[in-house]
């Protein structure tokens, strides 16, 4: 099971609702932030759901083949259409941070004719630096910035447990999020394909798990993630040579809207 760590529940996110707890893009109408909602228009697929996650979607996720297809393309994390409550507790999350606070006035409609603003511009900064951050490597994805730690900058093999030093190399990325409160960040961790399913995926977990407490004892609220393992899925290489195995073996940090171009 992955582990995917957020902030608020759907009662929560409900009374965000009720006391008007949304970010000011989202007051002034729907914001489509990184995820994809093009599901459902023009096909003719139902767009079906199961599990116990599904009833607690929001009636718009739930009771729309729209709302089905939002859910499926970007919270089925194991692609089987079986949707549990953390993902349901994050497609919730999702949809109330785009729609904003009176959600009597979103129909699907909104959506076809494209958002009212993209990512919140970054505001002047004196406190993080600049070319640290381009030094990170970061590349654009459809999710937003991404940089990728491999395991051998981290964790000694076969391990969770941060290499001395490791905290120092993320130094300059949580002054970053220190001084944009409003970045949400994603960690995503990998192994190569030696050992079980089980195990490579309870160490990927650990070891996103790990670089998530390392941003917690350098100041940023951990609140702002979304932490989760992956084992041995999504090679970014065959894992028929070990530097190709060193290559899977990594750690990607994602910040979610965010545009590389930001840091040159």
């Amino acid at each position: 099971m992955m582990s995917f760590r957020i902030a608020s529940t759907v009662g929560a996110a409900a009374a965000a609702l009720t006391i008007g707890l949304a970010t000011p893009a989202a007051a002034q109408g729907w914001v489509s932030g990184h995820w994809d909602w093009s599901g459902g228009r023009g096909d003719d697929r139902p767009y079906d759901l199961r599990g116990p996650g599904v009833r607690i979607l929001l009636p718009e996720l739930r009771d729309s083949r729209r709302g089905r297809a939002f859910v499926l393309r970007n919270f089925d994390y194991h692609h089987d259409g079986f949707i549990t409550p953390r993902e349901a507790d994050a497609a919730n999350h999702a949809f109330l941070d785009a729609v904003g606070p009176d959600r009597s006035r979103f129909d699907w409609s909104t959506v076809d004719r494209g958002p009212d603003r993209g990512p919140p511009p970054m505001p002047p900064s004196h406190h993080w630096d600049r070319a640290a951050m381009h030094g990170y490597g970061f590349r654009d994805t459809p999710e937003g910035a991404r940089l990728t730690l491999q395991e051998d900058v981290l964790f000694r093999t076969d391990s969770a447990e941060l290499r001395p030093g490791a905290v120092d190399k993320l130094a300059a990325l949580a002054d970053y999020l220190r001084d944009n409160a409003g970045v949400r960040i994603a960690i995503d961790g990998y192994t190569d394909s030696r050992g079980t399913d089980a195990h490579n995926q309870d160490l990927s977990e650990r070891r996103a798990d790990s670089v998530r407490a390392a941003f917690d004892k350098l100041g940023v609220t951990a609140a702002r993630f979304r932490v989760r393992g992956h084992g041995e899925a999504d090679p970014v290489a065959p894992n028929t040579t070990p530097e190709n195995m060193r290559k899977n073996r990594r750690v990607e940090i994602t910040l979610l809207g965010r545009h590389s171009g930001e840091f040159d």
